[in-house]
């Protein structure tokens, strides 16, 4: 398969509350983090999952994976200090054999084979992809001082999520020159885009949550259960 992973897991969780990293609280009976992977490192379309790990959280990731009948389908890479430099470590340790490249955020655990597949699909032809969902509220702009500034027209706003997808080779450039001239951006579609490429939208799932505090471990179990019942 020449579509490769890369899973940035190097966060540690400081809006959870918690005194150690949030991927390692359970959903459903296993792990955010158990969740993410085997999405991935399971699926028939995948041809390698490199997990990018900080460093305090290594020997514990390792211990985990040791027992599992997908462990030879993941690499592991240690993150860096912000999520960028953890993605660009995660793109180096990608093998030659990989073309395109999704990058998806660890704490998303209820993205489906199906957003995969699809999103798959549509990188092979756009090159540059993201999953994203329409904006429910009104959005403002505000200034500094609390001023509303404006209000963009709601139809034109989309939340965007993860995975994204790219062309392996286009991401590399985007995060080589963006190191080089020392540009920084909260994901990876906005270095694309900076780099002058369109990156397109595919709808994704107001199911496919981040989990980032407590009320959200609420969310994903009742995603779960309604997951349940619709099987």
């Amino acid at each position: 398969m020449n579509t490769g992973v890369v899973i940035v897991a190097a966060g540690s969780g400081k809006r959870m509350g918690l005194g150690r990293n949030k991927l390692w609280l359970s959903i459903d009976g296993k792990s955010i983090l158990a969740h993410t992977v085997e999405r991935f490192a399971t699926h028939p379309e995948v041809g390698e999952v490199v997990l990018v790990v900080s460093e305090t959280d290594q020997a514990d990731v390792v211990a985990w994976l040791a027992g599992l009948p997908y462990r030879k389908r993941v690499t592991l890479a240690l993150g860096g200090a912000e999520r960028q430099d953890s993605v660009r470590a995660g793109l180096a340790a990608l093998s030659d054999r990989c073309t395109y490249v999704l990058v998806h955020d660890a704490a998303r655990p209820f993205v489906t084979n199906q957003q995969i597949s699809e999103i798959i699909a549509r990188v092979q032809q756009d090159e540059a992809v993201v999953m994203a969902v329409p904006v429910k509220d009104t959005i403002k702009v505000v200034n500094r001082t609390g001023i509303v500034e404006a209000t963009p027209a709601r139809e034109s706003l989309w939340a965007v999520q993860t995975p994204q997808a790219f062309r392996l080779s286009l991401l590399r450039e985007a995060h080589q020159r963006a190191l080089r001239e020392q540009k920084r951006a909260t994901d990876c579609a906005a270095l694309v885009e900076w780099l002058g490429y369109p990156v397109k939208i595919m709808s994704g799932s107001y199911e496919n949550i981040k989990i980032t505090t407590p009320d959200d471990i609420w969310f994903g179990e009742e995603i779960m259960r309604r997951r349940r019942e619709r099987e």
